[in-house]
């Protein structure tokens, strides 16, 4: 090794050296100890938006895995159906132009059928990816539930239901944005109509408010199987079925009211007579005072 090699062996050692000392600077610079305090000594109001936020992700992310299985499944009932016409079309098995004409109305209908799942499941994206804003703003809980009542008393009265509706007080304010609370209770008592035969439906709002939130109860006489799992292999959808289903109106309807701070869940009563109870959880807020 002569002179000119071991000069370069120097200076390559020197600037090792040298980046070494920079990195173990740096490292000593980004790495800033935090101070010695107990998360336990923080106000639990500081951590209250962190474990809200925290336990609506996670129940969000609950029902997206059944939100998109029970969609999938809708969808292929009109998609079949859409197929099948087309096939009938092209294989030139009409009798005559009248029955072509019949095959492709169906197979328009069918179409109509998924544009409108998908327009519910876009929706809901929307909102979910805040695309969509909801349009949270205090609201008279009776004058809410008087106009649902209105807009479904017919319907059960149609089925031979007996829908009753008892009010609540009329200072009792939620927060919540008032179209998509009034499509939620739509679909909730549109589902327990299309399932019962016969029996009474009770829509009502207990005095006892729970964790800054108000109850409004779905009852119904009968047992609703609102909540059943769908198979996408085994499950295949019935003839002349609704689209969209009760099942994914409810699962729609979790999801609006999650949005709003709020829960639906099928809960036990206490009352024999009621065999089927739907919760639904909204917060409360004080009443603006009139000027």
């Amino acid at each position: 090794m002569n002179w000119t090699d071991l000069a370069w062996l120097g200076a390559g050692l020197l600037l090792g050296l040298s980046f070494h000392l920079r990195s173990r600077q740096t490292n000593s610079a980004e790495i800033v100890p935090l101070p010695k305090q107990s998360l336990e000594q923080e106000p639990e109001s500081a951590w209250q938006p962190l474990q809200l936020a925290y336990q609506m992700a996670t129940e969000m992310s609950q029902f997206k895995g059944g939100f998109l299985a029970r969609t999938s499944h809708e969808l292929r009932s009109p998609l079949n159906g859409l197929i099948g016409m087309q096939q009938l079309i092209l294989q030139d098995l009409c009798d005559n132009p009248e029955e072509e004409r019949e095959f492709i109305a169906q197979a328009h209908e069918s179409a109509l059928k998924m544009i409108k799942v998908l327009d519910g499941v876009v929706a809901v994206a929307r909102l979910q990816h805040g695309t969509t804003k909801m349009e949270l703003q205090p609201l008279q809980l009776a004058a809410l539930l008087q106009t649902v009542y209105d807009l479904t008393y017919l319907q059960a009265a149609d089925r031979n239901l007996k829908l009753r509706l008892t009010l609540p007080d009329p200072d009792l304010y939620v927060l919540a944005d008032p179209q998509h609370l009034r499509q939620v209770l739509l679909y909730l008592i549109d589902a327990a109509i299309d399932e019962m035969a016969e029996g009474n439906i009770h829509v009502s709002v207990p005095a006892t408010m729970e964790a800054g939130c108000a109850r409004i109860w779905i009852d119904c006489d009968r047992l609703l199987s609102l909540c059943e799992a769908v198979d996408l292999l085994q499950t295949p959808s019935k003839p002349g079925a609704t689209i969209p289903s009760p099942g994914l109106n409810v699962m729609t309807s979790q999801i609006l009211l999650l949005l709003m701070q709020g829960t639906l869940t099928v809960v036990e009563a206490s009352d024999e007579d009621v065999q089927t109870r739907l919760e639904c959880t909204v917060p409360l807020i004080a009443p603006e005072p009139i000027a």
